[in-house]
Order: structure tokens, then C-alpha cells, then sequence
């Protein structure tokens, strides 16, 4: 499997396209990430209210947007507590979500972590 460019990482938003859970039409969102290998991580402060996570709970096929390059992904809620721990590190250090502990603050230790699983799929135009 092709390397996701790590520089994608540096990237300020993605681009998380979902499936309507009752339009079926595609639903997309500008969101924070952080990305390890090709794992993207993203965090719902709504936790399962929000309805992009609803949506990805009925269909986990997406689509994820980087700096103009698109990517297939299947999501999942990221439920083992050290990948949880990193998810949630990973995107609180990368936005400053810190708090004085060097710690995530209440946000980023509350949100709901959210894992997708990157496939390199097209350039978009």
C-alpha cells in the first residue's frame, strides 16, 4: 500500500465527506485532523450527536479532501484506550488544545475520537 505524504499532516483542515444516513446524498465538513502513517484522526465535540459521526456509524465508506488530494477512507470509532490516548494527543498538540499540564484540554478530552483509515485514491481537479 502507498505512504499517505506525511506532509499532508501539516495541513490545516480536511475535507471529511460522509453518506446521508436518511438522504443517502453526500454530506462534506471542513475539520480539524491529525494524521499517522495512513490513519487520519479526527475528534466530534458532539461526540455521536453530530451528524457526520451518525452518518459514518450506518456507512463507514467516506471520502477525505487534503490540499486537493482526495483519499477513500473507512471510519471507525476508535474505541482501545492508547489509540485514544494518541488520537487525542495528536490533534490537541497540533491545534494548541493544551492545557497547562500538557495535557489535552477539556475539548480534546472529551470529543469523541474518530479514526479513518486512509486509502491514496485521486487528484482532484
Amino acid at each position: 500500500m502507498n505512504e499517505i505524504n506525511p506532509l499532508l499532516a501539516k495541513e490545516e483542515y480536511c475535507y471529511l465527506t460522509t453518506t446521508g444516513r436518511v438522504s443517502g446524498r453526500p454530506h462534506e465538513i471542513e475539520i480539524w485532523f491529525g494524521l499517522r502513517n495512513n490513519t487520519l484522526y479526527i475528534l466530534s465535540g458532539g461526540r455521536d450527536k453530530s451528524d457526520w459521526v451518525k452518518n459514518l456509524m450506518k456507512n463507514p465508506s467516506v471520502t477525505v479532501r487534503i490540499a486537493g488530494q482526495t483519499f477513500a477512507g473507512t471510519a471507525r470509532l476508535v474505541r482501545e484506550q492508547d489509540e485514544d490516548r494518541m488520537a487525542r494527543h495528536l490533534v490537541a498538540e497540533k491545534y494548541h488544545e493544551m492545557d497547562d499540564q500538557n495535557t489535552p484540554d477539556e475539548w480534546a478530552r472529551t470529543a469523541l475520537p474518530v479514526a479513518i483509515e486512509l486509502t491514496p485514491r485521486k487528484e482532484s481537479k
